[in-house]
């Protein structure tokens, strides 16, 4: 139970996007601001390059029209729509990913965060320009069009808080995760454009301050209670959609094989887990421990086609060999040293299968 609280303390969100539990399961089958997001300023991006390229100046992001000649319905337009399509399929292919913040946290403090992190981020934007003017003497007019800081500020809890879980590796040495892609379509989008790194810094930067415990930013940036009904009557009648309920919550997997794959993992330790619940009705053991011995003969002999029930002495192979790393990385966790390694030789040293089966008992 020590190691199920720390696990959950690594894990929580930060306090900016912390709600109650009945909050986030109001909001759990509902994403209506993120796919507006989606959708609106996608179509508006795909109509001005298609049909309407005349306007597209009103929806430059021009930092000397905004320092010059104060005009602020620039920087509101131009850090808005996207004028690339590259950058549009990038950032909304982003925005669908980062749509589980919304579902687990609730449009109000999601919609609360977009804001916080635009405000700061177009602020850090002219700051990094002057920066840029006063250090190497390059002077910049314009940045690069679109909803690109909060996005980018949301790489922050997007690395904080969801877990990482290994997914497969690549020539035996490269993991991929469920959050790889992620990271790809982040850098895809960092590389899209001359200066679109001080929109990727502005953006990690207000997510970090917007996030901080310290500068508590979110109790002064934060949508009214007012505003959020009000969008909420608006736009969850026209956006939200209820998630399918035959589908397994599983991680974000890069493609439909990954998905698959991690469906049938997860199918595989719910097997596990429920001969371990039979196991433990059946043969009860002392002090509440389990007697992986008994309950993982195919994985610790698997490579013995003789096993049996009870082997003799002679019979019995050496103990699997734990890996000293993967045993200190459960007892950061919270887990005993005994547990650790019991759970390890149980699992064939599979790091992810052993936590789960200890957070379970």
């Amino acid at each position: 139970m020590g190691g199920m609280r720390m696990m959950r303390q690594d894990f929580l969100p930060p306090k900016s996007l912390q709600v109650l539990p009945d909050q986030a399961a109001s909001q759990a089958d509902k994403a209506p601001l993120s796919k507006s997001l989606l959708l609106v300023p996608s179509a508006i991006s795909i109509l001005l390059t298609l049909l309407f390229q005349h306007y597209q100046k009103f929806f430059a992001y021009n930092l000397q029209a905004v320092k010059e000649d104060f005009q602020i319905w620039r920087l509101v337009c131009g850090r808005t729509i996207c004028l690339d399509l590259k950058d549009t399929f990038c950032s909304t292919l982003l925005i669908y990913n980062f749509r589980i913040f919304e579902r687990r946290y609730g449009s109000r403090k999601f919609s609360s965060f977009l804001l916080g992190a635009w405000m700061l981020s177009a602020f850090f934007d002219l700051l990094l320009v002057e920066i840029t003017q006063y250090v190497f003497g390059i002077t910049i007019n314009s940045l690069p069009s679109g909803f690109l800081g909060p996005v980018f500020a949301l790489f922050v809890p997007f690395y904080s808080s969801i877990p990482r879980v290994q997914v497969t590796q690549v020539l035996g040495h490269f993991s991929i995760t469920n959050k790889s892609l992620v990271y790809i379509l982040g850098l895809q989008l960092l590389t899209s454009g001359s200066y679109i790194w001080i929109l990727a810094l502005s953006g990690l930067i207000s997510g970090i301050c917007y996030n901080s415990s310290m500068l508590k930013v979110h109790r002064i940036l934060c949508v009214p209670r007012w505003v959020a009904k009000i969008f909420s009557w608006t736009l969850e009648p026209v956006f939200s959609s209820a998630e399918p309920t035959n589908e397994v919550r599983v991680g974000m997997g890069a493609t439909v094989d990954i998905q698959r794959q991690q469906r049938m993992e997860l199918l595989d330790r719910q097997i596990m887990m429920s001969q371990v619940a039979q196991m433990r009705r059946q043969r009860p053991q002392q002090g509440g421990m389990i007697n992986w011995n008994r309950l993982f003969p195919p994985l610790r002999h698997r490579h013995n086609a003789n096993y049996q029930d009870h082997p003799s002495e002679q019979g019995i192979p050496p103990p699997t060999e734990v890996s000293e790393e993967q045993v200190a990385r459960l007892m950061e966790m919270g887990f005993s040293r005994g547990d650790a390694l019991e759970a390890l030789r149980a699992s064939n040293n599979d790091l992810n299968v052993a936590t789960n089966f200890l957070l379970q008992h």
